[in-house]
């Protein structure tokens, strides 16, 4: 199949995509477009990366079994087909959600979702309907059928889904080009190449190799389908309806997931500062002395994101890029800056979403589980190495892509899977990455050095007031005093001084009279 045709099969009756709706909170980085969870095995289908980053090869090695990958999102719906045995725990720092992490009500609630089921799907089972032809003829019949009988057919197969999913104004929903499409389509009745394998009968694929559980043949599938997940479900929206701030949640979240046995944390989120409160840094140095790896996306500039932002910029985080189906970095899905460690593939995604629903998105917060998801991978076949050279593994097994060195679009370049968990790497030294310990002790020791505060010397002989109490001031009287002598005395000594220049003159004038 070409490259064109599988990044259009995606886009078939109630599957088709709509326009990208960005979605609002300020630290998401996501767009998507729902669509039900009918015909899952042309979900699967649209799974690119699988293929083309090395995954199928890689689970020859390993499935990410023994490896928990912690979601810091908007929470995880654990009842979808495609998540079934997945999740292990979970909790909510929102106050807006329950006790396991389950999604909380919010603009955004199926992100952690999506999320979830890039890093850890299970896939689900084909469903009777999935296993038959979508439409029941071959697409040469659809020409012997008369105008009303094609009519009838139409209205069901093609227009009935689509208003099921967006409404009965669906052609001002989805895309320009995929109108045109099905215009077409009906005029011709001839079946476009990337809904003709619709038309097949389940003997046509009886042949073909399939490196997945074909038990699980349907639906999303994650990188590292044999991990477990905790979720941690936040409240994105600014202010909180339910309680904590962002900025309170944040570092809770962490210390949650490293205590409850996390091994990987996954942060699709991000804001458009470069800094991050001085609250987060115990949180992540938890991680960090527990050896926790932490990966993060880097926001996208259709946010209005353009460079990137926390927690994808704490030291010691793995930040992550998005690319399209080509490897171009994404004009919309992807923030650059010296923080961007790899890229990975953002555009076209699928994931899955609360209520057993599959769709199509953008952006790098889908980029950063594929990466989490290949992290699990490492660390399940190399399970003596620590995070940081889990991380050395992926960066220098990449892909080159932009420019040589590190790169502010790519970082180390393009995610490759398959090199990362089999291939021979550089040997690891810790001198080559930044850590947050080390981050800690220079700049918040520079930080409190500038607030230009000093400790009085205890040789100094000076004697600090009671604690609590200010140094005392002079009391007006003392101030008086010393003006009552300052005066006089300034007065006497300009005197002095035009005596002393006077009596100069005078010996210099009667010196040259002599002379004279």
């Amino acid at each position: 199949m070409s490259e064109a045709s599988r990044t259009r099969r995606i886009r078939r009756g109630a599957g088709a995509l709509a326009a990208a709706a960005l979605l609002s909170p300020a630290l998401l980085t996501a767009s998507v477009v729902q669509a039900p969870g009918a015909q899952a095995d042309t979900w699967r289908d649209a799974q690119f990366w699988l293929e083309d980053y090395g995954i199928t090869e890689a689970w020859e090695t390993t499935r990410g079994e023994g490896v928990t990958i912690a979601i810091i999102d908007t929470g995880i719906d654990a009842e979808h087909p495609g998540l079934e045995g997945a999740l292990v725990g979970g909790t909510d720092v929102s106050g807006g959600g329950d006790a396991d992490g389950g999604p909380v009500q919010q603009t955004s609630t199926e992100h952690g979702t999506l999320v979830a089921s890039l890093a850890a799907g299970r896939g689900e089972y084909p469903s009777e309907d999935d296993e038959d032809a979508v439409y029941d003829m071959e697409p040469e019949e659809l020409q012997d059928l008369s105008d009303e009988e094609w009519d009838a057919w139409w209205d069901e197969n093609m227009v009935a889904p689509l208003e099921e999913t967006y409404g009965e104004d669906w052609e001002d929903e989805v895309q320009e080009d995929f109108r045109e499409e099905l215009e077409e389509f009906y005029e011709t009745r001839e079946v476009p190449d990337w809904l003709i394998q619709d038309f097949q009968s389940p003997e046509d694929d009886e042949d073909e190799d399939d490196d997945e559980d074909p038990s699980r043949s349907a639906g999303v599938i994650g990188v590292a389908p044999e991990a477990e997940l905790l979720s941690i479900s936040l409240a994105l929206e600014d202010p909180n309806p339910y309680g904590p701030g962002t900025e309170d949640q944040i570092p809770e979240a962490v210390t949650w997931a490293v205590d409850n046995g996390a091994d990987i944390i996954n942060m699709s989120l991000g804001s458009g500062a470069q800094d991050w409160p001085e609250s987060w840094d115990e949180a992540f140095l938890y991680a960090e002395e527990n050896d926790v790896l932490v990966v993060a996306a880097a926001g996208n500039r259709a946010a209005g994101h353009f460079s990137v932002g926390a927690p994808a910029t704490i030291p010691g985080v793995l930040t992550v890029a998005g690319v399209d189906e080509d490897r171009n970095i994404s004009e919309d899905s992807s923030s650059q800056g010296i923080a961007i460690d790899i890229a990975a593939a953002s555009e076209p995604l699928v994931g899955a979403t609360p209520g057993g629903g599959y769709a199509g998105w953008t952006g790098t917060s889908g980029a950063a589980p594929i990466v989490a998801g290949a992290a699990a991978l490492v660390m399940a076949a190399h399970p003596d190495l620590s995070a940081a050279e889990v991380k050395h593994r992926l960066l220098t097994s990449a892909d080159s892509a932009g420019s040589s060195g590190l790169d502010p679009e790519y970082g180390h370049g393009v995610l490759n899977v398959d090199e990362a968990v089999n291939g021979s790497v550089p040997a690891f030294n810790a001198a080559d990455y930044d850590t947050l310990a080390e981050w800690i002790r220079v700049h918040r020791r520079a930080e409190a050095e500038d607030n230009g505060h000093e400790d009085i010397p205890t040789d100094s002989g000076v004697v600090a007031g009671p604690e609590g109490e200010p140094r005392e001031f002079p009391q007006a009287s003392e101030l008086r005093a010393v003006q009552d002598w300052a005066g006089p005395t300034t007065v006497a000594a300009a005197g002095l001084g035009v005596v002393v220049l006077l009596t100069v003159a005078v010996v210099h004038l009667a010196s040259r009279t002599r002379r004279n």
